[in-house]
């Protein structure tokens, strides 16, 4: 849905890992030198560009680098980059870096089953690939596995991603979406799944937004269509998206509308299926913290007749809703008059909300994340103090009992039909690899389904969680990952990540990408900024619109904390923050640069007076503010990190991060952000730009990419910081 979900899950989650036999793109330590600091940089002319709000004149001196089509920023981008690989390669301890990535990611994964039928989907990757490939096989016959679709030849093309894949419920076809470089535009297709290849003639465009719902005879599916667009105004439809129907045997180009376009691109729309095909039901959402839900019934194939005959269960609330319909009850979640969320149940047959009966009350301590129908029973997915809990209760809201987790940590990947009792899930922590189990909702059974080998060695590690005052005295958490033995005098390495905005709730995870850091002696800790929903939605809501100077006044909170504590020192201290936290990283460069010794920068927004004229910055409007209103331009402007770089300013050391193919923000922001430090800053320090070919918001999604993306940046940090080299035993901090 256009959302900056991506931004943190790309970013810090650790991800399917797939591979081929590699040559190593870096040239020998021992063959290079590092470049003399402090660095000469490309010349950047500047331009006599602004705008005026309010009778505000917002100079805008390197406008120009918005047009990234254009030959100047071409030749412009590639002098940075040369400059930029020349320090990077030149980094002591590279190859020892890069040969632990190898190991480290070159590694067997899989992903939790999802059932269709009698057949099981999963994503596997073998430690020979580099991307992991869609199979299916029968739920009677484990070792009876068949390859649906594997991406890796698409390498040597156009680099496309698997995106949405959805089986039809017979688990017969699969409607799936593939987007060229890793982008957000896709095209959709259908698969036989028996014979493995696709239906002639079932090609759709315009699926970004495509979320397919099959009918339940597998005849056809819903889906959100956007039309097409230049890639150099991919802006210019967003509010056009509307819902179609495709039904398989026809051309797509005549699919009846069955909702209308909006016209407004803050607002998102989908429709679906109820399993047994007796209501279809229209979701809208109104920006990032309100949901309408319609709904009728449906005799037959949806026509466009369909279009005028919907009818509301819930309009015009300032909340969220999620509605899961199973056997003519729909089961609402919601933080109506709820910030921890509550749900209702009610009969479809007049689902009004003046029927609603809440069958699952609001917690004080526990935010219930979603929930689901498996086996005939609700499954909630809770979070108390930033860790998961799975609650299993009856459909009447009464409850069953709480699933046996490993440990404190974070359950993904939640799998399961409502008219079968079996629920697959995946459990990570910091320092325990992703394991999936397979339990019974009717019982207690519970086995360990699969694990991921990480050749890493936790033992050496503790996790905390502290909690420390905001600016304004909000208490905010944080988890600290160090070495057991660490010595509080200041002298660790440390590097600080936050996200903190979309609702979206930072909570444990497992990455292997961390390890050579801490291996190298470094610290890790993950705050969990307001903005963010591990709270509720008021937590969200806190950190949004007028209020957002409040996530940058937790993150600065958090380093003074670890500073205070004397977990490590501003002269040791790193941020790394993408997409909305490149935002977040922006704003510790410009507010606090006194307070970090590098910042890595990925794939950001960064000129907030702009953001919303470029790619989806139109919606994103409802959380961050337009500048077309004169309160939210002032917020916007008073933090916007591209206007608030100072001439003669201490920068620390920067290594900014986009992607050529980024359809989601437009890498104007990093190249304007680049280009002002650069000229501003009175350090030696250096302020880097590293472009991603073949790459979306999310980067490219094969392996040797991704520890090229590691081998530079923790490369990067541990050169900075002062970290140890790769493969040399960590060295005791001293206290002076």
């Amino acid at each position: 849905m256009g959302t900056l979900l991506f931004g943190v899950i790309f970013m810090l989650l650790a991800a399917a890992i797939f591979t081929t036999t590699i040559k190593s793109h870096t040239k020998p330590a021992a063959t290079t030198s590092m470049p003399t600091l402090p660095l000469t940089y490309p010349a950047t002319r500047k331009v006599d560009a602004f705008d005026t709000y309010f009778g505000v004149k917002v100079p805008d001196p390197y406008r120009w680098l918005e047009n990234g089509k254009s030959p100047e920023v071409q030749a412009w981008l590639k002098v940075q980059n040369q400059l930029t690989r020349s320090y990077l390669d030149a980094l002591p301890g590279r190859e020892a870096l890069e040969k632990r990535y190898h190991e480290l990611l070159y590694i067997d994964t899989i992903t939790a089953p999802e059932r269709a039928g009698d057949r099981f989907f999963y994503m596997k990757r073998r430690a020979t690939e580099e991307k992991a490939v869609l199979y299916w096989r029968p739920v009677a016959d484990p070792n009876a596995e068949h390859v649906l679709l594997d991406p890796n030849p698409f390498i040597a093309t156009n680099n496309a991603a698997l995106g949405e894949w959805v089986p039809s419920l017979d688990g017969k076809l699969l409607a799936y979406t593939l987007k060229p470089n890793n982008a957000d535009e896709a095209t959709l297709y259908v698969k036989n799944v028996a014979s493995g290849k696709d239906l002639p003639g079932e090609v759709i465009e315009g699926a970004k937004y495509a979320e397919p719902s099959w009918m339940p005879d597998g005849s056809g599916f819903v889906y959100t269509y956007l039309p097409p667009a230049d890639p150099a105004h991919l802006e210019d439809r967003l509010g056009l998206a509307e819902v179609r129907y495709h039904k398989l045997g026809t051309d797509a180009k005549n699919d009846p509308v069955i909702h209308a376009k909006t016209g407004d691109p803050t607002k998102f729309i989908d429709a679906y299926f109820s399993r047994d095909g007796k209501w279809i039901f229209f979701e809208q959402q109104n920006g990032w913290d309100k949901m309408d839900i319609y709904y009728q019934s449906l005799k037959g194939q949806p026509t466009a007749a369909l279009a005028d005959k919907w009818k509301p269960i819930v309009v015009g609330k300032p909340f969220l809703y999620s509605l899961f319909p199973w056997k003519g009850q729909a089961y609402i979640w919601t933080n109506e008059d709820a910030p921890h969320y509550r749900v209702f149940s009610v009969d479809l047959n007049d689902p009004g909300r003046i029927n609603w009966h809440e069958i699952v009350p609001e917690s004080s301590s526990i935010v219930l994340k979603g929930i689901s129908v498996v086996g005939n029973r609700l499954v909630l997915d809770e979070m108390e103090k930033v860790t998961s809990k799975v609650e299993i209760r009856e459909l009447d809201g009464a409850s069953i009992r709480e699933l046996d987790l490993p440990g404190l940590g974070s359950v993904g990947e939640m799998s399961g039909e409502p008219d079968h009792d079996e629920l697959y899930y995946s459990f990570v922590n910091f320092t325990t690899p992703p394991e999936i189990f397979k339990t019974s909702v009717a019982n207690a059974d519970q086995t360990l389904w699969a694990k991921i080998e990480v050749p890493v060695d936790p033992s050496p590690y503790i996790v905390e969680q502290k909690f420390f005052p905001s600016k304004d005295g909000t208490s905010i958490p944080m988890f600290i990952v160090h070495r057991k033995d660490i010595l509080l005098d200041g002298s660790t390495p440390f590097l600080l990540t936050g996200y903190g905005g979309f609702g979206i709730s930072e909570m444990p995870r497992f990455s292997a990408d961390y390890y050579p850091w801490l291996e190298a002696g470094g610290g890790f800790a993950l705050v969990n900024l307001r903005g963010g929903g591990e709270f509720g939605e008021q937590w969200h809501q806190d950190g949004m619109l007028l209020k957002k100077q409040n996530v940058f006044d937790d993150c600065i909170a958090a380093a003074e904390f670890l500073v205070s504590q004397g977990y490590t020192s501003p002269q040791r201290l790193a941020f790394r923050g993408g997409s909305n936290g490149g935002l977040l990283a922006g704003a510790m460069i410009t507010q606090r640069p006194d307070l970090f010794r590098a910042v890595i920068c990925e794939v950001p927004l960064l000129d907030m007076i702009r953001y919303s004229q470029f790619s989806s910055g139109k919606t994103w409007t409802t959380e961050y503010g337009s500048p077309e209103n004169a309160a939210q331009f002032k917020a916007l402007l008073a933090y916007s990190p591209y206007h608030h770089v100072v001439a003669n300013t201490a920068y620390p050391s920067v290594l900014f991060w986009t992607d050529t193919d980024d359809d989601r923000v437009a890498p104007m922001h990093a190249c304007k952000m680049v280009a002002a430090l650069q000229a501003a800053t009175s350090s030696p320090n250096p302020i880097l730009l590293r472009v991603e070919t073949q790459g979306g918001h999310g980067g490219a999604d094969q392996v040797i990419k991704r520890i090229a993306k590691g081998t530079d940046i923790w490369g990067f940090l541990i050169h900075e910081l002062g970290a140890q080299t790769p493969g040399e035993a960590p060295k005791q901090p001293t206290s002076d």
